[in-house]
């Protein structure tokens, strides 16, 4: 039990120090450009502590579930203040004039200059950006550490499994009975530690090169040499012509449109490889991380259709898709899975953890660049709009349109801020009644 709380609390102290990096990413370039920053607040809610240096108050909060730098003048004033609200004012009109309003009391005895609606359009999305970037950073710190430092698992030239029997794809027996045929590999003599070091006389380096053999010899003699207790054996082996079922990018098995799962033929020995962990190069590090990014942005993209298959897992019997989005609650479970494993080394824990860390940073990057206000994307997505509108304005000789007005879309913010607020609740809910194991 122990070790399972140590692995929540390094992916919260992970998430902290992100969430508080991430801030950072918009401090720095905010203070660069002479913006007055009032506060930096890791969390919300209460504040714990504080400490004010020079303008700017320093503080964690009692809810750590995100953070906020606060920037004067956020909202440029309305084309027609009049400083008062009728008795007819809306209630979204209210919104957008107390947020302007709010954004006015931030610039009390300061420079106007200092306020970022002020700012060139430029330095606005570099000040956005800041945090995002940051947390890709982040993200590829982890994955360097994780492939540089630790390894990645990845399958060798040794067996680590061989099949007794053969059992058809469609087959809902896990176990061999007497009527059986034997696997191919398992009949020529073939046993887990076996290193494989040729297959009809040419060298064995990799797995795949194993795999690519054995299809070309279905129904076919083929000759395999194995390494066992430091001598070579010589054995022979048939492969059979058989099926398997067809996974998509997701894992899932394919079905037609009857709803009849998709099977392929395939040249069948029953070995399996033994993985073993491989540093691997500088060059493998991005890749990885782009590999992440666009997995991140395909759950993003299809979220509506992710959080209904969600609610169905939680409130039916569904069960829960090993990739689909998860809460806070799920990673610490995850996390906490992974440190109590009794069987597993103290490295391969600790690489599992940088791995998840990194993963979160990821999550955070591409979540954070979606075009919506409170977003940061929202608030780049207005700043290059302001952009190309001043752009064609001066082209065609028209007055300048002045700053975006951000605050006419608080009520839609608002509307944001409930549908993350609920699908949050529902991930946490998931995550506790119906969680998703990695094991």
């Amino acid at each position: 039990m122990l070790l399972y709380i140590l692995g929540i609390l390094v992916v919260l102290v992970g998430l902290a120090v992100s969430i508080g990096l991430h801030e950072i990413g918009h401090l720095l370039p905010a203070k660069l450009f002479g913006v007055r920053v009032s506060q930096y607040m890791i969390g919300f809610g209460p504040t714990i502590f504080s400490r004010k240096r020079g303008e700017t108050e320093y503080g964690v909060k009692a809810i750590p579930l995100g953070g906020y730098i606060s920037m004067a003048g956020m909202f440029p004033p309305g084309k027609s203040e009049s400083g008062s609200r009728t008795a007819t004012t809306g209630v979204f009109q209210a919104l957008v004039q107390d947020a302007r309003t709010a954004s006015a009391d931030t610039l009390v005895d300061v420079d106007e200059s200092r306020a970022f609606y002020k700012l060139p359009v430029l330095k606005r999305v570099v000040i956005m950006l800041g945090g995002p970037v940051m947390n890709l950073l982040i993200a590829i710190v982890m994955f360097a550490i994780l492939f540089m430092g630790f390894g990645v698992a990845q399958p060798s030239t040794t067996v680590g499994s061989v099949s007794e029997c053969v059992l058809a794809a469609t087959s809902e027996r896990q176990t061999c009975e007497s009527t059986d045929p034997d696997a191919p590999g398992f009949a020529a003599g073939i046993m887990p530690g076996d290193r494989l070091v040729s297959m009809d006389g040419q060298a064995v380096s990799s797995w795949a090169e194993a795999t690519e053999f054995i299809r070309a010899a279905a129904g076919d003699e083929l000759n395999i040499v194995v390494e066992r207790n430091g001598a070579e054996v010589s054995l022979v082996a048939e492969p059979l012509l058989t099926e398997r079922y067809v996974y998509d990018d997701r894992g899932q098995i394919v079905e037609d449109a009857d709803g009849v799962a998709q099977t392929e033929e395939y040249g069948f020995l029953g070995i399996g490889s033994a993985l073993e962990t491989v540093q691997q190069p500088v060059t493998a590090v991005l890749p990885a991380v782009g590999d992440n990014i666009v997995s991140v942005a395909n759950v993003i993209l299809n979220l509506p259709q992710r959080m209904v298959d969600v609610a169905n897992a939680a409130f039916g019997p569904d069960e829960r898709d090993p990739n689909g989005p998860i809460s806070v609650v799920g990673v610490g479970r995850i996390a906490g899975e992974i440190t109590s494993l009794d069987n597993a080394p103290v490295a391969d824990k600790v690489a599992s953890l940088v791995g998840l860390i990194g993963s979160l940073n990821v999550a955070l990057f591409v979540f954070n660049l979606v075009p919506l206000m409170p977003l940061d994307g929202g608030h780049v997505a207005g700043a290059l709009f302001e952009g190309v509108r001043r752009f064609f304005a001066k082209l065609f000789g028209k007055p300048d349109p002045g700053p975006f007005d951000a605050a006419k879309f608080i009520p839609l913010t608002l509307v944001v801020v409930v549908l993350l607020g609920a699908m949050s609740a529902m991930l946490i809910y998931a995550d506790i009644v119906k969680p998703i194991s990695i094991f």
